[in-house]
């Protein structure tokens, strides 16, 4: 007698009851996720060395999905770069909430310092040359913006202190990119830590304008 093994046919196999089910992205979605993606994919490649298809590979998806969020490389890079450009304004200029100058100067290092550190992949698409005109401008451009708030901040001190307030443009742009080129610097060193990176910066910066001259000469031969 051969013993008969039923089978439920509506029984699925081991195989497909283990199979994860795919969830469909939203579009809103699928965006984030590809602007994710870029964001990797340019801070180690740059522009030129990241291609459509591998961002669509690495999304799972095919080339036209890309472009149809993005209209191409282009379009997502730039959004890239302005939503980054975006947040290192904001991270700084909400920094600046003190009452007394060298406290604002330590705010105004931290946020950058903050920003290399939680937001490298940012950073590092930000220090690049942008091979497309960009919304928000140039990352020069996002240091202007950010020696603009700390202009006030300097004229009012200047003027309390008997300095010419016209000046305070100028020391503004030194300030603000001593730290954005020291922040350049250790974002690959990572040497020493943040605190103490922000407080030799704060060091000279406030230090230097404790000792400012009101009319500085120049010592050399050359006077002009």
């Amino acid at each position: 007698m051969i013993d008969a093994v039923a089978t439920d046919s509506s029984t699925p196999s081991p195989d497909k009851q283990r199979r994860p089910r795919r969830t469909r992205m939203t579009g809103a979605e699928r965006r984030q996720q590809l602007l994710e993606i870029g964001r990797t994919l340019f801070a180690a490649k740059g522009f030129e060395g990241t291609s459509v298809e591998e961002i669509a590979a690495k999304a799972g998806v095919s080339k036209p999905v890309v472009y149809e969020h993005f209209g191409g490389k282009e379009g997502l890079y730039a959004v890239v770069v302005d939503r980054e450009m975006r947040r290192l304004l904001d991270m700084v200029t909400s920094s600046l909430t003190a009452g007394h100058p060298r406290e604002l100067c330590e705010q105004a290092a931290f946020a950058l310092l903050d920003y290399i550190e939680e937001y490298t992949d940012g950073f590092r698409i930000l220090v690049r040359d942008s091979p497309i005109p960009q919304s928000t401008g140039s990352f020069a451009s996002l240091i202007s913006d950010i020696a603009t708030q700390v202009e006030d901040i300097l004229g009012r001190e200047f003027k309390s202190r008997g300095f010419d307030p016209k000046l305070a443009p100028l020391y503004a742009q030194a300030l603000v990119g001593m730290v954005a080129l020291t922040g350049q610097w250790w974002l690959d060193v990572r040497r020493p830590k943040k605190a103490e990176v922000a407080a030799h910066l704060v060091n000279l910066a406030w230090h230097g304008l404790d000792g400012l001259e009101a009319k500085p000469h120049l010592i050399g031969r050359r006077k002009a």
